[in-house]
């Protein structure tokens, strides 16, 4: 019975800590100030990174958040004398397969903060180098990401050479070691970027052959006008970047030279981008961004569309949903999202989705008012669901409780049977609990960062229900893990 117990906790430890790298990327809620964040966050990592190192690895192959993924592989590499030879075997693939899904903004990031931690050992070296060699061009690193790639070659003793198989341009034998360090020797580059960028000082033209992030300082110092400058470097703008700036072209963000198409974008940063326009033009806009939305919401829900039957979506826009200044409107975009996604899970016509202000129309929602889960609750259970998904904060308030204790009666005298399955969805950490928020008890909560993970997270947050021990989340990690891995290693997750 001590060790079933011992197992019982282990699985909350290693759930609690499932949750906070999903949601939390250590800056300011709603709640809590950054500092908050980092501290609950430092203490998590540490704890679990000690006690349980193979789940903590394991996590690589989860729907964490890139600040925590990279994180995690810091923490690894930075403590590889505690793990033993098997362990360190499986942490070199995972971390290998997690850095090439990161952007490499972000493991340019982790490669100056292991040169402060004065971590070089030669297992870190060998992971780096193999990343560094499978980069589709280092001239376009060299130009972009000029300072961690510096970083790389000079702490790690990294070569600078690209895989051949890329098929892509690579610089000339010596070009980019004097590029970075020697930036006046050659009068020309053989690769196009490097030699762009070297003409881009005193020539006007060579700007629109670089990339957008670093034109704009190029176009700055020769004083082109922004619109000029947006108009003639957008066909090299990522969708991102078009996303960014298309509004700048008109009042209408219909400008045909920044124009991105909607309709390709990731389902939680389309549904903030829908959330950043007024009322006013979502209204004008609401065939192309319903539809877009839609559609990005049948990716998301790939083989799984339509086959989870009659749901009922419980979808918090409260005030708190706006979020934070560096996180604005985030919690609000995340339930936006989900009810694109419920309703592309649900069975045709099996959908209903109540939000705590009472709005019916999904696309003019807005962070205001109360939190009244527990009215918004009772109104989802009566439509019978299969399913009923909860997508909140957990700042139950109008009035306080009421949800937890509508869920409780309902488990434990209604619907005994469990014919309704209840899952509760929380977009916010709580840095004072080291968790996120949860109604009640009996209700399985699981934190989400992005609305596509929802999911997968409907799946683990079964283990949050607490009668499943550690063995049974292990073979489910396990399960996680083989997938990661045989996705990576086909080469699927570039």
């Amino acid at each position: 019975m001590t060790e079933t117990y011992a197992d019982l906790i282990a699985a909350e430890d290693v759930l609690l800590f499932v949750n906070a790298a999903v949601t939390s990327t250590g800056q300011r809620e709603f709640r809590s100030q950054a500092y908050q964040q980092r501290l609950s966050l430092d203490f998590l990592h540490e704890y679990v990174r000690v006690n349980y190192r193979t789940v903590y690895a394991a996590s690589l192959a989860l729907d964490i958040n890139d600040h925590n993924a990279a994180r995690v592989v810091e923490q690894l590499l930075r403590t590889a004398g505690e793990a033993s030879g098997e362990q360190r075997r499986t942490e070199g693939r995972l971390i290998a397969a997690r850095l090439a899904r990161l952007p490499p903004q972000r493991v340019y990031r982790l490669f100056r903060a292991l040169r402060a931690a004065k971590v070089g050992n030669r297992r870190t070296r060998a992971i780096l180098r193999d990343w560094l060699a499978a980069r589709p061009d280092l001239g376009h690193d060299a130009v972009k990401y000029r300072a961690g790639l510096k970083t790389a070659a000079r702490h790690f003793h990294l070569p600078l050479t690209t895989a051949a198989a890329t098929g892509t341009a690579t610089p000339a034998a010596g070009e980019l070691g004097d590029f970075l360090f020697k930036p006046g020797v050659r009068p020309r580059y053989e690769h196009p970027l490097l030699d762009a960028y070297r003409r881009a000082h005193y020539e006007q033209g060579a700007v629109y052959e670089l990339p957008f992030t670093v034109a704009e300082g190029f176009a700055a110092k020769h004083g082109v006008a922004r619109e000029a400058f947006v108009e003639r470097i957008a066909p090299r703008m990522t969708r991102l970047e078009r996303l960014r700036t298309q509004r700048e072209a008109g009042a209408d963000g219909a400008g045909a030279a920044v124009r991105t198409d909607l309709s390709v974008m990731p389902l939680t940063r389309l549904a903030l981008y829908a959330l950043s326009l007024t009322p006013e033009e979502r209204v004008r806009r609401r065939a192309e961004l319903t539809g877009a939305l839609r559609s990005a919401a049948r990716r998301a829900a790939g083989p799984y569309a339509g086959t989870w039957g009659r749901v009922a979506a419980v979808l918090d826009d409260s005030y708190s949903a706006s979020g934070s200044g560096v996180k604005r409107r985030r919690p609000l975009a995340v339930a936006l999202g989900g009810h694109f996604l419920l309703e592309a899970l649900a069975a045709p016509g099996a959908y209903g989705a109540w939000w705590t202000s009472g709005r019916t129309d999904p696309l003019l929602v807005r962070p205001y008012g109360p939190t009244p889960l527990g009215m918004r609750v009772i109104d989802a259970l009566e439509y019978a669901p299969e399913r009923l998904v909860v997508v909140s904060d957990g700042w139950d308030n109008a009035p306080p409780g009421l949800a937890g204790e509508v869920l409780r009666v309902w488990r434990t005298r209604l619907d005994r049977e469990r014919r309704t399955t209840v899952v509760h969805l929380n977009p916010v950490y709580d840095a004072d609990g080291f968790d996120v928020r949860r109604l009640a008890a009996s209700v399985p909560t699981a934190g989400i960062r992005d609305a596509e993970d929802l999911p997968a997270l409907v799946e683990i947050a079964q283990f949050a229900e607490g009668r499943t021990g550690l063995a049974e989340l292990q073979a489910y990690l396990d399960r996680r893990i083989e997938s990661f891995l045989r996705t990576y290693e086909r080469g699927g997750a570039t």
